[in-house]
Parts: C-alpha cells; sequence; structure tokens
C-alpha cells in the first residue's frame, strides 16, 4: 500500500490526545480541504509502497500500544482490512482517522471521524465541486457511528461554523454530545490559542469539547509529529 509516512509521537488530537502512539499515514485522498495540514497526501500525494509485513514488523518494534491509522483518506485503502485485522492480533489498539466519506470494514477500537462542512470547500475551479460532491456521505457517517466506537471532529476556522455543525448533527439525533470535538484551525501556536479563547465557551454551551491539537502545540505543525 502507499504510505506517506510513519511514526511514533503523541496523539495530538480528541480523546487520546496526548497518548504515545504509531502513526501509519497512507497517502490519497478523495478530497482537496483548503486547510489540509498534510497536502503530501492529498494535493500533491506523495509515499512509497509499503508491504503489509513491513508495516506488521514496525507495529511489532513500537513501543506503544496505541496505532493510529490516518492519511489522507486510509478507508480508500483496501489493503486496510487484512491490516488492520492482523494488528488487532497483536493486541494493539486501533484509532482510525477518516472524514467518513469512504466505508471500509475495517477493524478498529476507535473511528476518529473529522466530517468536511462548507467550510472545508477549496477555491481552486478544478477541485470546487468535486470536493462539494464527496464531502457528506450521511449512509457512511451512520454506518461508521453505529458499527464502532467514535468521535466527531469539526474544523472550526470562525464563529458562525458552529451554526453549520449545529445543522448537520441534526441529521444524526444518536450521537451523544461528549462524542463532538472542535478543532480550532490553525497552523501555528498563536492562532490556536486565539481561536481556542473563543471556542471554548461556544463548544461549552452546547456541551460539546474542544480538541488539543498537541502537535501544533509542542511542535509547530512540523511533518512526522
Amino acid at each position: 500500500m502507499w504510505i506517506a509516512e510513519t511514526f511514533q509521537s503523541l496523539q495530538g488530537e480528541g480523546r487520546y490526545a496526548g497518548t504515545p502512539s504509531l502513526f501509519l499515514r497512507t497517502s490519497g485522498c478523495n478530497l482537496r480541504c483548503w486547510f489540509c495540514d498534510t497536502p503530501y497526501t492529498s494535493w500533491e500525494p506523495e509515499g512509497v509502497e509499503r508491504s503489509l509485513d513491513s508495516l506488521l514488523e514496525e507495529v511489532r518494534a513500537a513501543d506503544c500500544e496505541h496505532v493510529v491509522i490516518t492519511g489522507g483518506e486510509p478507508l480508500l485503502v483496501p489493503q486496510l482490512l487484512p491490516l488492520t485485522q492482523a494488528i488487532a492480533a497483536l493486541g494493539r489498539r486501533i484509532t482510525i482517522e477518516t472524514a467518513g466519506t469512504v466505508d471500509l470494514p475495517v477493524t478498529a477500537h476507535l473511528m476518529s471521524i473529522s466530517p468536511k462542512l462548507a467550510n472545508s470547500t477549496p477555491d481552486d475551479p478544478k477541485w470546487r465541486d468535486r470536493h462539494d460532491r464527496r464531502r457528506h456521505r450521511p449512509a457512511v457517517i451512520r454506518r461508521l457511528t453505529t458499527d464502532y466506537d467514535c468521535q466527531l471532529k469539526f474544523v472550526i476556522d470562525e464563529p458562525d461554523d458552529l451554526d453549520a455543525v449545529d445543522h448537520y448533527l441534526t441529521q444524526f439525533p444518536h450521537i451523544a454530545a461528549e462524542r463532538i470535538y472542535l478543532m480550532p484551525q490553525a497552523r501555528d501556536r498563536d492562532m490556536l490559542r486565539a481561536k481556542s479563547d473563543w471556542l471554548a465557551p461556544l463548544a461549552a454551551a452546547r456541551n460539546w469539547r474542544v480538541s488539543p491539537r498537541l502537535h501544533i502545540e509542542l511542535f509547530g505543525n512540523t511533518r512526522g509529529t
């Protein structure tokens, strides 16, 4: 399978923020969010072909129990089925990070879904309409949030984006408020702090959580962290 990078670090976002983790990042994505923080897996995808055995050897050698499979969009990769089954058989816990537009019956202990709202649409005319057609798949979201332990992480750029989250969640009344995380759209520490200040009370009023973004706080959004 096509892998952009693998590395050990701390999970930066969501329920397991701060947990030592091995990251396996696939390359290739069906969306083109303007704020994508891994353009080397989407806008200009790059990577190397890795075998199932070589990835499992890396999992065995890692000194952590948590494996995060991310992208790009990892659920585009059919080989994830045997890979996740084998990782789980090793006793590791698996988080899958996905936009929730593709359904693949992988093995996962946490399905970490980052739905893409209208605020994700790029200006690029080549991708604008294609992105908008693909970014919302309600049937996929219902399946993933019903069959897996899950969390939903929404990227928030402006206060008005919370109205879009409110509207989005009316389609999925079975998703409990404690599973909802808001993430400030930010590329550096100063922007992250500024947006977190106004986002925190807006989230609290809805019984939602603001997710940390530890990779930005600790490493400044550098690759491989």
